[in-house]
């Protein structure tokens, strides 16, 4: 690279775009190269939907908990950034997780790895499926593997496999439930590709899960063996202080005049021929660019975008959004009648509530309330249900306290309540996603030195976020050397 300075405007402030922006400065720092960087963000905050508040001994996240350790990205950016020490998992002691099931709280049979039974007898005395589903499920042994590599819906793939009833009550409410989706429109290939490879491999889900199983033994959750020293991962990971911790380190590390919070993007111009970006902001200024990564959601990229590139455009608008809402409540431990003996439950569809989900938050993460207090978080909204999350706030609260009365018997007064709205914030992934994508990304070819990531694209957790936004940093830097 010439020793001419080379600029990258990043826009976008959730955990992709300060995941890239960490990258980027951290590969112009290593490599010695002139390339910097410039975030904008027009919230007037960073972070995204990872916003953690605190009240009277009360951690409570209005958005993402805790992230996955068996994706090691969001896992290797903590190390990174110095917050080994505030790693911590869940309750290790208490950690049944519940299906409402005719209005009763059922057990997640023992064995079951997602949604795949690998114990015959937990799965022959749950009650959570009639004689006729248990039979239909055990099918899966003999069930011939699908021909072809077509993508099809999760909820199609799982009725194939192990019949109706699982994807009622296991495949809907568990593994849709992580997307606010509807299983039936939800791509197979795009959200749990691993069940597409289990088949092929195996011919059979319980036979691959069974064959992981044996490979997983004698590792550590997250599939490492532990190393001296080390804190101890569990499935899920999260900070002592809510994960807005590391939303507050990784802007801690960043050059802090790069920041531009409260400053809202216009449009990304464009021209063929030219090496360079324009960025026209709301204010009227323009900035200019040699990148851009665009780590907004797919529809304001589409807005940025819409003088540049009718085809682009066009196949991010038809990325689907939903809304969603969380609602915390806290009670009085001494006269709280529910044992919280586990992790919550899952909602299906069919039982006809208005949450999805509840976590058991002060018995998942026992640090995020006094020892005196519980603390738990419904979630309400998703595809066919987002009337739910537009609720006024009090309706909202009602709502969800009418569905904790019938299903927990919680008649206590909450002494604390907060909702988060999250209005449009949650990409749907429908079947077809990836061929979706592999046009957006023969279109960028058109548009070098453009770069998209984020939750509308390949991942919607926190640590694909992160892959995300470092891969976006990594190839930006790749085509900025590349112009020496």
């Amino acid at each position: 690279m010439t020793s001419a300075q080379k600029k990258v405007i990043i826009i976008g402030g959730g955990i992709t775009g300060l995941a890239a922006a960490y990258a980027l400065q951290e590969l112009a720092r290593k490599n010695q190269a002139p390339v910097s960087f410039t975030l904008i963000e027009g919230q007037p905050r960073l972070g995204g939907k990872i916003l953690t508040d605190t009240d009277h001994g009360f951690v409570i996240e209005g958005g993402p908990d805790s992230f996955i350790s068996q994706k090691p990205w969001a896992l290797e950016l903590c190390r990174q950034l110095g917050l080994e020490n505030r790693l911590t998992g869940t309750n290790r002691e208490q950690t049944a997780t519940y299906i409402l099931h005719h209005g009763r709280l059922v057990n997640l049979p023992e064995g079951l790895m997602l949604l795949v039974p690998t114990r015959l007898r937990p799965l022959l005395s749950t009650p959570l499926f009639s004689p006729t589903g248990k039979l239909r499920m055990g099918m899966d042994w003999i069930i011939p593997k699908k021909r072809g590599t077509e993508d099809e819906s999760l909820a199609g793939f799982v009725r194939r496999r192990l019949g109706r009833e699982a994807v009622e009550r296991l495949a809907e409410p568990l593994l849709a439930g992580i997307y606010a989706g509807d299983a039936e429109q939800m791509s197979l290939a795009a959200t749990f590709p691993q069940f597409m490879e289990l088949e092929q491999r195996h011919g059979s889900l319980i036979r691959g899960m069974l064959a992981r199983r044996r490979e997983m033994r004698g590792r550590t959750p997250s599939g490492r063996e532990p190393s001296p020293g080390t804190i101890p991962t569990t499935m899920f990971m999260t900070l002592k202080g809510g994960l807005s911790e590391l939303v507050t380190a990784l802007v801690s590390k960043l050059d802090q005049n790069a920041l531009m919070i409260g400053t809202e993007a216009e449009r990304i111009h464009w021209k063929s021929g030219l090496s360079t970006y324009h960025v026209r902001l709301k204010d009227g200024t323009t900035m200019t660019a040699d990148a851009v990564i665009a780590a907004s959601p797919a529809y304001v990229t589409a807005d940025l975008l819409a003088e540049t590139d009718a085809t682009l455009v066009r196949s991010l608008r038809e990325i689907p959004y939903v809304s969603t809402a969380t609602v915390s409540l806290a009670y009085r431990k001494d006269s709280f009648r529910h044992p919280l003996n586990g992790f919550g439950f899952v909602v299906p569809r069919s039982e006809g509530r208005s949450i999805m989900a509840c976590t058991w938050t002060s018995t998942k993460f026992p640090h995020r309330s006094p020892e005196n207090r519980v603390l738990l978080r419904c979630f309400v909204g998703g595809v066919g249900r987002e009337d739910i999350a537009n609720l006024a706030e009090k309706e909202m609260v009602n709502a969800v306290r009418d569905d904790l009365r019938a299903i927990m018997n919680i008649t206590e007064e909450p002494i604390l309540s907060r909702v988060y709205r999250w209005e449009k914030a949650n990409p749907q992934y429908p079947v077809g996603h990836l061929d979706r994508l592999a046009g957006i990304d023969d279109r960028l070819t058109r548009l070098p030195g453009l770069f998209l990531a984020g939750a509308a694209y390949r991942g919607v957790g926190v640590p694909d976020c992160i892959r995300q936004g470092n891969n976006a940093a990594e190839r930006a830097f790749a085509y900025l050397t590349a112009r020496q």
